[in-house]
């Protein structure tokens, strides 16, 4: 299935003008200068195919529903972003050229933080960064799950299945309770919150009868304004923790190691395999020994790198929360599993109380506690841009190694770059393998090479069985095709519900391979 190129919606004077009489005109990006500030930063600069025609900034939810009802009287698509950070896979950039974006950057309000229940009550627009220094300033009671970046959206990344690394990052635990306007301007809540006046709507995740939470992850039915998300208490003894693995041939024995672990209860959380070209950028004293944008490096000379630094061909940043004696009897379990690894390393990365929190300096030490930060974007020129690609496997070490191996002969053979990768093993049986291909995005043909690339790669890895979890704007339709069984039965069931709530087709035609009826028609 080719990418769908719908013909470009039209922001008409008569749409514009009411949301100019709603918003005000500050509150718009109208020229094309203006809304040059807000598109995929890692798209061609020339290639205007998924242009908005405007971006509007409302800051109460009265102003969305009020957005949504403009838009569907004028039957202009829109498009809903958090933040607009989801750099690798689009950005706020609209899978329709000509739609109108929603960015809720503006509803940034923190509406409760429960200390005795451990959670909190967010707005779109509220950051990791912006969540933390809210906790931190009650004293670092509760602490978050957090992503590597800190400036993006708590409920963005969260509606993405976007990954943190914390106990309630586990198959995406913090979530809980949403309030969503729908495509004619109403306004549901899921779950407990569909009691009026629920005291349980962010504690509960289901709810009577069909649960509805999932409805609004990675789809188009409605944009969600609130969401709880769930905190857990400081632990009396945090220890981070970094494994080498020396070689690269030893990955497999890592991941079934890795597996074992959190099957036995002993590594909690979401542990991160890397591979020793994403590593290095949390080794900043190392950073100056790493490959820039020259050629792909040879298995010898990485071996050479890997041995220098004594990072490894591999390492995994993970850490244990708990009790003194807890914490030690894991660490023991750790060493001793990871002893059957020739030649491997486990580091503990310090070791903080409550006592010596504020002594938590390095980006390692700082993202197992929940402490957002900037320091892998800092890291990244300007030039450089990326694309994910993100299939999902068994955690085996067989089944990863297989799959890693074939990214990474067809990352090297189409784009002679050096391959880069991060494991992530999201629950106890499953991994999302996320290779991010790199690219010089003020190069046409590179960037060009590097998408055609990634087109490949999402049906040579559905072949083998395994499908994205999530897709870059230029693949969704791609990526949604390899779902096919039955028919595309998972498609066809969508756009079912897609037409039954959203009959004019405008809250975000096309996100992830979702059409309306009047694209498909």
């Amino acid at each position: 299935m080719p990418t769908r190129r719908p013909e470009p919606a039209v922001l008409t004077d008569a749409a514009r003008d009411e949301l100019i009489a709603l918003l005000g005109r500050d509150r718009m990006l109208l020229t094309e200068e203006e809304r040059d500030t807000f598109r995929d930063p890692y798209w061609f600069h020339d290639d205007r195919s998924y242009d908005s025609s405007g971006v509007v900034f409302p800051r109460t939810v009265e102003e969305v529903q009020e957005v949504v009802r403009i838009a569907a009287r004028h039957e202009l698509p829109v498009w809903t972003s958090s933040q607009g950070r989801n750099n690798g896979y689009g950005g706020p950039s609209p899978r329709v050229a000509g739609s109108l974006l929603i960015s809720l950057r503006e509803m940034n309000r923190i509406l409760h933080i429960d200390t005795e229940l451990a959670y909190a009550v967010v707005e779109p627009g509220v950051r990791w960064l912006d969540l933390y220094a809210a906790l931190h300033e009650q004293g670092d009671e509760l602490m978050l799950s957090v992503p590597d970046i800190g400036w993006g959206s708590i409920i963005g990344n969260s509606l993405d299945n976007g990954m943190t690394y914390l106990p309630m990052g586990v198959d995406f635990q913090a979530p809980t309770g949403m309030e969503v306007v729908l495509a004619d301007g109403s306004l549901l809540r899921t779950g407990m919150g569909a009691i009026p006046d629920s005291k349980s709507w962010h504690l509960y995740k289901r709810g009577l009868g069909p649960t509805l939470d999932a409805l609004f992850t990675q789809s188009n039915y409605g944009i969600v304004t609130r969401m709880g998300v769930w905190l857990q208490r400081r632990p009396r003894v945090y220890a981070p923790l970094y494994l080498s693995v020396p070689r690269d041939h030893q990955l497999a024995q890592a991941v079934d190691i890795i597996r074992e672990l959190r099957l036995d209860g002993v590594i909690r959380g979401v542990p991160n395999l890397q591979n020793l070209i994403t590593m290095g950028t949390q080794f900043p004293e190392h950073m100056g020994m790493f490959p820039g944008a020259d050629a792909t490096w040879s298995e010898e000379r990485l071996d050479g790198l890997a041995d220098a630094t004594g990072i490894g061909r591999w390492g995994v940043r993970t850490a244990l929360w708990g009790d003194g004696p807890v914490v030690d009897h894991h660490l023991a379990r750790i060493r001793e599993a990871w002893s059957a690894i020739e030649g491997s390393r486990v580091d503990e990365l310090g070791r903080f109380t409550p006592e010596n929190w504020d002594e938590i300096s390095t980006f390692m030490q700082k993202i197992s506690a929940g402490i957002p930060t900037m320091e892998m974007m800092e890291q990244m020129p300007d030039w450089v841009g990326h694309v994910g690609f993100s299939p999902i496997v068994p955690l085996q070490g067989a089944e990863v190694t297989a799959v890693v191996d074939r990214i990474k002969a067809r990352v090297i053979e189409r784009t002679g770059t050096n391959f880069v990768c991060a494991i992530f093993p999201t629950n106890d049986r499953s991994a999302m393998i996320v290779s991010s291909v790199s690219f010089d995005r003020t190069n046409e043909a590179d960037v060009a090479r590097t998408f055609e690339t990634v087109r490949i790669l999402i049906e040579e890895i559905a072949s083998l069985g395994y499908g994205e979890y999530r897709a870059h704007l230029d693949f969704m339709d791609l990526a949604s095709e390899q779902y096919s069984f039955g028919d595309h039965a998972y498609r066809r069931f969508t756009e079912a519900i897609k037409d039954a709530v959203d009959p004019k087709g405008i809250l975000s035609p096309g996100r992830h391979g979702v059409w309306p009826a009047r694209y498909r028609e």
